[in-house]
């Protein structure tokens, strides 16, 4: 599923509708460019996770944890240069109990569970779209996604319809 933010509070909101179809044990993986929305995009998980605190990058902590109606473990792991520091950090001790958004997780992929929700972002170029628009595309992995990815499509539609109303644009 691809669809189109024209906004931070669009990526927010695609965000938390992701968040409403999240379980214990799962795990989301963004990758994109520095400055393709990443770190808001996970604000809108852990806002629909029912996070109070502020959620801010973990660049230079690696890792943040969250309370909310399941706990969040927000990771950023670029800073990583080899799986072996991944695999010291716990990373697989990570995912339990908890959802675990992992930005720049393309360089750990061999270390993630086969069931995951893959979320790509890309700034549009600028003869297309202003700064503020991006294409997010959404990819579930394994039999969990597989069964889910109807209920997905409906919740981030439904977001996105709300927060086009809400800015006053048309969805896209």
């Amino acid at each position: 599923m691809d669809v189109i933010s024209v906004s931070p509070v669009m990526t927010r909101a695609i965000g938390a509708a992701v968040a409403t179809q999240l379980h214990v044990g799962d795990v989301v993986v963004l990758t994109g460019e520095l400055g393709t929305g990443k770190t808001v995009f996970a604000q809108g998980v852990g806002q629909g996770l029912g996070v109070t605190e502020p959620i801010v990058s973990p660049t230079f902590t690696l890792v943040r944890e969250y309370e909310g109606r399941i706990p969040l473990h927000h990771l950023d792991v670029y800073r990583l240069d080899r799986e072996q520091e991944a695999i010291d950090l716990g990373l697989d001790e990570l995912f339990d109990g908890a959802v675990t958004v992992i930005e720049w997780g393309e360089g750990v992929r061999s270390l993630l569970p086969s069931d995951r929700l893959e979320v790509a972002l890309e700034l549009l170029s600028p003869d297309v779209a202003n700064d503020d628009v991006r294409r997010i595309g959404l990819v579930g992995l394994g039999p969990r996604w597989s069964a889910s990815m109807d209920a997905l499509v409906a919740s981030v539609d439904a977001a996105m319809d709300a927060a086009s109303s809400i800015a006053g644009e048309p969805s896209c």
